[in-house]
């Protein structure tokens, strides 16, 4: 933020069970129960499955609810089914070499009778490793023996009228087999961080710890969009140091509670190479420390906008307070304050939104602009919306907090992964025992810059965690996440960067992977999407453990041309996401309405997904669009793209502008509290959007607590939501509605 994007259809439903579909699984379910699997192999050690989740491919569908991506998503109420003639194939990419040793296919009753299983290495040339022109359907579960990048099922004989139809396309084997280099081992007390992690204990001298606090923030302070990423990290102990935050950098504890660690001094952020207007001071962090401040000092300043989260802190003295600005000159505009705990007062100043969440202040806060949002903290003001713009609510429903790495009793580097919790309030640990598990850091593959994504997906093949270490980490095909309950951890806002139009990350549709502390950026070449969790048509429940991304960032532009149509896509149910800021950026290099295109940050298709401060802004169409039913959005906050040349060149239909918030129409339900949308259009002052946010009316479609404002009146909000609320302008700037419908 710096002054003083069509709607995408939710996915088409699967078609519902027929006859052939139970005839099938009658059949199946009495071969399974009379007779032992087609060329099951001997009893050995469970091959890896690797291509759940991977890309897919077909000759044709059937139609779209049967993509090929279905064959691959690990959910057997989905399916992929071709056109009803010969020869007809699926193959799945799976990104890197591997060993194959069996392949499972379980058919639909449209089977196929006769058909080849196939290996390449480029797509192209391909080998046969199985063929059979007497296939009954069922479940096959084959031992094979071959190698490749690229699996196929080439079907030359259909079984029925029908076409080719599997529920699932499994691969199994090995990955390593000539792609990546070798996953190296991590010892869990003597890790290789990179050179850009610096790690401290108590026999550090103070003076060797403060003059690389100096020298990492003297390089920092004003290096938004350089490539420097820097991690700072405090073994248990005591420690006097002055931590003054710039870009990129993270200051963190390595214990298992903030108060093992403690900061003699200030765990700071101002805005002084700006002019005390903090609205650029994005991207850093505070994680997991107590900071005593100097003797005769009362004052913390925390003066941050987008991305620069304070999580899991302590400051103590309730005679202390915490300012959220510069204090005393320019603007700010943040920000989060998550699972912290502080004993004074905090300071909102000139905040224009902010989001606490799961926190505990002991004197209280002070202060409102325009969007302040509370939830589940102890100490927060009473509600009142908009004078003062307080939005209070008591509890958080579902949250599991942000993983950490921390140092355990014997000095072995661990990852604690918190336990979800369910209305909540207050801290995870304060006056208490977190819960949790922990995972020690052998279990993970620690990527340094330079790793390739084939390296990496091995690492994820055989089990292994990631740890992203500080830096830009390029890569050119998919990070594909496709085991329960991985953890991808980033230290130093470390940046995944797609390099030639690549997907970022994709998660299938499993349980309980926490993704944290990343950033992804687009490159040059446009990339559909950067990041995508769970395939199309996902539809399991995660409700008991949910996939979560805690401070996951995305940028488009800024350090460079970027481009990339969608930011974020959560396809799979229950995610949940715990602080996110999806920007195309309205300042730096590579910055224009033709050049850092970008259509959408966020598509939600999953149902009771849930987000916990969310950021998202500047894209060229829907800033959000939510096509899952059971949505909830806690705090919300978006800016309009600045740089629509004209009206004619940002126009859906005939409607001026896209909202900021999009609700699809077939979606019955969907809550969301403390929202706020301004508009800066700085090109063209003349430019309006017809509305802040769009929604289906049905009054199980509940908005609660929303802004529109008209940045220093250069530009015109119409409506607040659909065709109510005032309208802000040059003479009318602010508008609020408490409640829709």
């Amino acid at each position: 933020m710096t002054p003083p994007a069509s709607l995408v259809p939710p996915p088409t439903p699967r078609r519902g069970p027929t006859t052939r579909r139970l005839l099938a699984g009658l059949a199946v379910a009495l071969v399974a129960a009379l007779l032992p699997a087609v060329g099951a192999a001997p009893a050995q050690a469970a091959p890896v499955l690797l291509s759940q989740g991977r890309p897919a491919t077909a000759s044709s569908t059937e139609g779209d609810a049967f993509p090929a991506s279905a064959a691959v998503d690990g959910n057997s109420g989905t399916r992929w089914s071709s056109a009803f003639s010969d020869p007809q194939w699926l193959r799945v990419d799976l990104g890197t070499r591997a060993t194959i040793s069996q392949v499972t296919l379980v058919w639909e009753a449209a089977y196929g009778r006769a058909f080849q299983l196939q290996v390449s290495d480029d797509g192209n040339a391909w080998n046969t490793i199985y063929s059979t022109t007497t296939a009954t359907g069922g479940t096959q579960t084959l031992a094979v023996s071959g190698a490749g990048r690229h699996v196929r099922m080439y079907g030359t004989q259909r079984g029925t009228g029908y076409g080719y139809s599997l529920w699932e396309f499994q691969v199994y084997g090995e990955t390593g087999g000539g792609t990546g280099d070798p996953v190296e081992p991590t010892d869990p007390r003597n890790p290789n961080f990179g050179p850009n992690t610096y790690v401290f204990d108590p026999s550090t001298p103070t003076a060797t710890i403060q003059s690389r606090l100096n020298t990492i923030f003297s390089q920092q302070e004003t290096n938004q969009f350089g490539p420097q990423r820097y991690a700072v990290l405090f073994k248990p102990g005591n420690y006097t140091a002055d931590v003054n935050l710039g870009f990129f950098t993270q200051v963190a504890g390595l214990g298992m509670s903030p108060d093992d660690v403690n900061l003699n001094g200030h765990v700071r952020v101002e805005a002084f190479w700006f002019g005390g207007n903090a609205t650029q001071n994005f991207w850093r962090a505070a994680e997991n420390l107590s900071v005593t401040l100097p003797a005769g000092v009362q004052v913390e300043r925390w003066a941050v906008s987008q991305a620069a989260p304070y999580r899991r802190m302590h400051l103590r003295g309730a005679q202390n307070q915490i300012q959220l600005w510069n204090g005393g000159d320019g603007w700010s505009s943040g920000g989060l304050m998550a699972d912290t705990r502080i004993d004074g007062l905090v300071v909102s100043g000139s905040q224009q939104q902010w989001y606490s969440r799961n926190s505990e202040f002991g004197n209280g806060w002070t202060g409102s602009v325009w969007n302040m949002v509370f939830q589940g903290v102890a100490g927060a003001p009473a509600p009142s919306f908009p004078n003062p713009s307080h939005t209070v609510i008591p509890t958080t429903p579902v949250v599991r907090e942000k993983p950490f790495l921390y140092v355990d009793g014997t000095g072995e580097y661990r990852v604690f992964v918190p336990a979800l919790r369910t209305n909540s309030s207050g801290t995870s640990w304060y006056n208490k025992t977190p819960a949790g598990s922990s995972i020690s850091l052998a279990d993970f593959f620690v990527v340094r810059p330079g790793a390739s994504a084939a390296t990496i997906n091995n690492a994820l093949a055989q089990g292994r965690h990631l740890l992203f270490t500080p830096g830009v980490h390029r890569i050119t095909e998919p990070i594909q996440v496709n085991r329960a309950n991985t953890v991808i951890l980033g230290l130093g806002l470390a940046t995944i960067q797609t390099d030639n139009g690549t997907v970022g990350m994709r998660v299938a549709d499993v349980d309980g992977v926490k993704v944290a502390g990343l950033m992804f950026e687009a490159g040059t070449v446009n990339s559909p999407v950067l990041m995508e969790v769970g395939p199309a048509g996902s539809t399991a429940s995660h409700a008991a453990n949910p996939t979560s991304l805690h401070d996951v960032f995305f940028r488009i532009g800024g350090a460079g041309v970027g481009r990339a149509t969608t930011s974020l896509v959560v396809n799979s149910r229950n995610v949940i996401g715990d602080h996110m800021w999806l920007w195309r950026a309205d300042h730096g290099d590579g910055v224009g309405w033709a050049l850092n295109t970008a259509d959408t940050g966020l598509i939600v298709n999953g149902d009771d997904v849930t987000m916990y401060g969310l950021f998202v802004e500047h894209y060229q169409k829907y800033q959000t669009i939510w096509n899952g039913n059971g949505g909830r959005t806690y705090f919300y906050q978006n800016e309009m793209p600045y740089d629509p040349p004209n009206q004619a060149a940002w126009m859906n239909g005939t409607t001026r502008g896209y909202a900021a918030y999009k609700v699809a129409n077939s979606v019955t339900s969907h809550q969301a509290w403390g929202l706020g949308s301004y508009c800066y259009f700085n090109v063209n002052p003349s430019v309006v959007a017809e509305r802040a946010y769009e929604v289906p009316n049905n009054p199980n479609v509940r908005f609660t607590n929303m802004v529109t404002v008209s940045l220093g009146g250069v530009g015109t909000i119409n409506r607040i939501i659909n065709s109510t609320g005032n309208t802000v302008n040059a003479p009318n700037q602010v508008a609020y509605l408490t409640n829709y419908p």
